[in-house]
């Protein structure tokens, strides 16, 4: 049984349904949420023992949407994904000092910059931990497309900033973020994250070391001592399509099955982790057994995150 570190007895997991899909254009993303709670997500978890406070309820961050939001230069809708992100960080920051686990249903990735600012405001000397095929470290100057679930850590960071995020300041350092799965970067990213000497492990290093060196290297760089809290940030698209299609941003070459949820597994088993986000799930782009391929596999993903093992 892993001995927890942070949270306390007994175990807690306040669950954040966010039906957001505010931080890029397609969508569906906003859907995820209900999926995986009609998969029987919250039974699932309470199957692992966990305490649930989820209300079946999803909150109503529809009336954040202002009726005006201007880009501001590249980025689109700033001052929603702003409004959005600001509530989801209250919320879970007031979950984290209970004590609790705090787990985030997206919606798109922009999302991460209020769950990680709350996991930083409520345990300081926390990592965070990103799972994903690409860096989401554009700058509101480097960003190719303008969307805001590209650029989340460029704000964390204090890399880059815009006046309707005035709520969220620098929290995070490069020493304190790690990365597994890229394979789908930017050029301006590739020059931030060396710039920034931001630890990264793309799929090359996966194929190279095998998951297992992969995650112990990982948590060793940005955990060494294992007594810092773990913020996992886990996008769907990580996952290698043909495990997990039903994403808007698919790229050949990810994580297999057993590569992510090992992945999960490994970093659960540090006692460590207090916040987990699962993002970027779209039922609307796939059919209904490509759906339920990935519905089922982003909740396996949550409970091995969350202490389940294979025996």
């Amino acid at each position: 049984m892993t001995s927890l570190k942070f949270l306390k007895e007994p175990k807690t997991v306040n669950v954040i349904a966010v039906d957001f899909s505010g931080g890029q254009p397609k969508p569906g993303v906003d859907q995820g949420p209900l999926h995986l709670i009609e998969f029987g997500l919250i039974d699932q978890l309470k199957g692992l023992n966990w305490t649930v406070e989820f209300n079946g309820r999803f909150p109503n961050y529809a009336f954040l949407k202002p009726e005006q939001d201007l880009p501001e230069g590249k980025i689109k809708q700033p001052l929603y994904v702003s409004r959005v992100s600001e509530a989801v960080k209250n919320t879970s920051e007031v979950y984290l000092k209970r004590g609790h686990l705090s787990l985030m249903l997206g919606g798109d990735h922009s999302l991460a910059l209020g769950t990680v600012a709350a996991t930083m405001s409520a345990y300081p000397n926390a990592c965070v931990i990103w799972i994903d095929a690409h860096a989401d470290i554009n700058t509101a100057e480097s960003t190719l497309s303008g969307n805001l679930h590209g650029c989340p850590l460029a704000f964390l960071l204090g890399l880059t900033e815009l006046p309707q995020f005035s709520w969220l300041k620098p929290c995070l350092s490069p020493d304190r973020l790690v990365y597994i799965g890229l394979r789908d970067v930017d050029p301006p990213e590739k020059e931030i994250l060396i710039k920034n000497k931001i630890k990264a492990f793309s799929m090359h290093d996966v194929d190279r070391y095998g998951i297992g060196k992969v995650v112990e290297m990982a948590l060793d760089y940005v955990n060494p001592n294992r007594t810092r809290p773990i913020h996992l940030s886990f996008d769907v698209d990580a996952m290698d399509p043909s495990v997990a299609p039903a994403t808007g941003t698919p790229v050949r070459g990810g994580l297999t099955f057993r590569e992510g949820h090992y992945i999960c597994e490994a970093i659960w088993e540090t006692g460590c982790v207090v916040a987990v986000d699962m993002v970027e799930v779209n039922p609307t782009l796939v059919n209904e057994d490509e759906l339920y391929q990935t519905v089922t596999v982003g909740c396996s993903l949550i409970r091995c995150s969350l202490g389940e093992t294979l025996l």
